[in-house]
């Protein structure tokens, strides 16, 4: 998860589409879903590549009491140039619905419930922005959640407000979980702002707050996603990613009922930025190199998801394209040896380049990649299936399976200014969009001999 943020001024962020993944709410609400192509223009010969690859389908106001999600579909004999090289490899694959389209604040975690309410995270360790850090979905625009007085700035104390939400996660009882980074755009790391919050849907409150303090928080810590584990210790375990800021990445380990913190393998090789790593970025072959300002996202350890039955954790560095595990009764005891647990770590193999990673009710996890604008799944026998695939999902960052669907946030952020020499090349609107589980793959990658 790497989300990042824009300005926006107002307090309920307006989004013009949003639909609900609730059948119950559709037919309520006699909802009418619509495949929609509005508002194209060819692409004259002289966009701009980049410009080019930001070729949306934006549709117009749509009626009172009606919901539009839009259906996106390859365009046949659409040719889209990307990259500097003009690099044809981005045509469109497989189908998936513009859930919400966002104008201010770039979006990351994101948690759908079982009724269909939609939550979404807007950090702001990039830009500190003006609007809500957490915000839900109601008839089209954003409110503050779970109360403006902790989603929106304020004067009040850091640990007792909500400064920037990056990764988001339900447990198996419903409960939100969220893992706030704490930063803000030029401003050090405050006490008490770094820490896991728990939230209740049913009551739209905040029901549990644990600091992340010092050994396990460093001064340049980013706390960017989590997966809560209610299989082990009294009231659960939570697994947070530190990819890092600086150069100093690790997992970390938080027993619920105790508070009880632990920092693990903060050398080993499954949690570290690979120097030398190379990935394409909008057809742009750019190197990670750890002593040179970086040109495009890079991270330490990152994307984390839990196995169906919680037995196994499954986590990935940003800056590479390797997929490990580790068996949660080790990882969740306080008392196993740094040696014990490096011991115990399962290369998974390749992946591609993942930010989020999410797990359906399979056992499948599924792969954001910003090198091909995609997104993958890895299947139980470790073969992948490409999902989606499109020039319009940029950054896919956070993604979040419900029984039926994968939805996933966009966030353009290898356009980000820090980038591109102090040029922002974002251009709302950000997406939020989602396909269904049990939809075909576009094609798959065999195990040799399968």
């Amino acid at each position: 998860m790497r989300g990042l943020g824009r300005n926006h001024p107002d307090i309920c962020q307006s989004v013009p589409h949003c639909v609900s993944d609730s059948s119950k709410n559709w037919r309520h609400n006699s909802m009418v879903r619509r495949n929609i192509t509005l508002n194209q223009k060819p692409l004259s010969s002289t966009t701009s590549p980049k410009l080019a690859r930001r070729h949306l389908l934006v549709a117009g106001g749509a009626g009172v009491g009606l919901i539009l999600a839009k259906s996106v579909r390859a365009m046949p004999g659409a040719i889209v140039q990307t990259g500097v090289h003009g690099d044809q490899g981005y045509e469109s694959a497989g189908s998936f619905e513009i859930v919400a389209e966002f104008y201010g604040p770039g979006p990351s975690g994101i948690v759908v419930t079982e009724n269909g309410r939609i939550f979404v995270g807007f950090p702001r360790h990039a830009i500190n922005h003006k609007g809500a850090t957490l915000a839900e979905l109601v008839n089209g625009h954003l409110v503050p959640w779970p109360r403006t007085a902790l989603s929106m700035p304020s004067d009040t104390p850091p640990a007792e407000r909500l400064m920037s939400i990056h990764g988001m996660t339900q447990d198996t009882r419903g409960l939100i979980w969220a893992i706030d980074d704490g930063k803000l755009a030029g401003q050090p790391l405050q006490p008490g702002a770094a820490k896991i919050v728990c939230f209740d849907p049913a009551t739209n409150k905040l029901v549990r707050s644990i600091i992340l303090k010092s050994p396990v928080l460093l001064p340049d810590s980013h706390m960017n996603d989590l997966r809560v584990d209610l299989t082990h210790g009294a009231e659960g375990t939570v697994y947070v990613t530190d990819s890092s800021f600086g150069h100093s990445p690790a997992l970390v380990v938080v027993d619920v009922a105790t508070g009880q913190q632990r920092r693990v393998l903060e050398k080993h090789l499954s949690t570290q930025a690979e120097a030398g790593f190379m990935a394409v970025v909008e057809g742009v072959p750019l190197k990670y190199d750890p002593t040179q300002k970086p040109r495009f996202v890079t991270g330490g350890v990152d994307g984390i998801t839990l196995s169906p039955d919680s037995s196994r954790v499954f986590y990935a560095p940003l800056t590479s394209r390797r997929l490990y595990s580790l068996p949660t009764a080790l990882l969740s005891d306080m008392s196993v040896s740094e040696n014990a647990l490096a011991a115990a770590v399962k290369d998974e193999g390749e992946k591609g380049v993942a930010d989020g990673l999410a797990t359906d009710a399979q056992g499948r996890i599924y792969t954001t990649n910003f090198e091909h604008d995609a997104i993958f799944r890895r299947n139980m026998d470790g073969s992948m299936d490409l999902m989606v695939h499109d020039p319009r999902v940029l950054s896919p960052d956070g993604i979040f399976c419900t029984q039926t669907h994968v939805y996933c946030t966009l966030g353009q952020w290898n356009r980000l200014a820090g980038f591109h020499d102090g040029k922002d090349e974002r251009q709302p609107p950000y997406l939020l969009i989602r396909f269904p589980i049990q939809g075909p793959p576009v094609s798959s990658a065999e195990l040799a001999g399968g």
